[in-house]
């Protein structure tokens, strides 16, 4: 279950906006976190707060396959993202990096900027804590979540040897 404040954003939000790329000569996370989001929103780095979640609209993450743009949405705290749809790219990449992505069409049209939104990811339950209205949404394959859980890709091939 993830928690927190919805920041609503439109269709086609690309990798430029979450992370310009004039920015990518210094991989830290500081500098990721100090410029993310800022061309789409310039008081989002400052004001995103541990467990906020991201609601957008059609196509989120498009653009360059850059890993940097999920990165950096993690390491600002965003637990989450519901959108529309997602660049192929942009899912990969946010699951590798342990970043939830969530299909939910109708998530951007029930939810208000600034609401508390609860996200039930083993059901596929997207829920308004302000009017309790829910959506469901395809709940994403165990293996993903079990990628997820681990803190993505690279910390789930690691536990994975241990076991072995």
């Amino acid at each position: 279950m993830i928690r927190g404040r919805a920041w609503l954003f439109g269709d086609h939000i690309n990798t430029d906006l979450i992370i310009p790329g004039r920015y990518l000569d210094d991989y830290s996370p500081e500098n990721l976190v100090k410029h993310v989001m800022e061309a789409a929103d310039p008081s989002f780095a400052k004001q995103v707060a541990k467990g906020d979640i991201i609601v957008a609209g059609r196509n989120f993450g498009c653009g360059s396959s850059r890993e940097q743009a999920p990165l950096a949405l993690k390491l600002a705290g965003v637990s989450g993202v519901i959108a529309v749809s997602f660049a192929r790219i942009f899912f990969r990449n946010a699951v590798n990096v342990g970043l939830p992505v969530i299909i939910c069409p109708q998530a951007h049209v029930l939810l208000r900027h600034g609401e508390d939104v609860e996200v039930d990811l083993d059901r596929g339950l997207v829920r308004s804590v302000l009017t309790g209205k829910e959506l469901r949404f395809e709940p994403l394959p165990k293996f993903l979540v079990e990628i997820l859980d681990n803190g993505g890709l690279v910390p789930y091939v690691r536990e994975r040897l241990r076991e072995e």
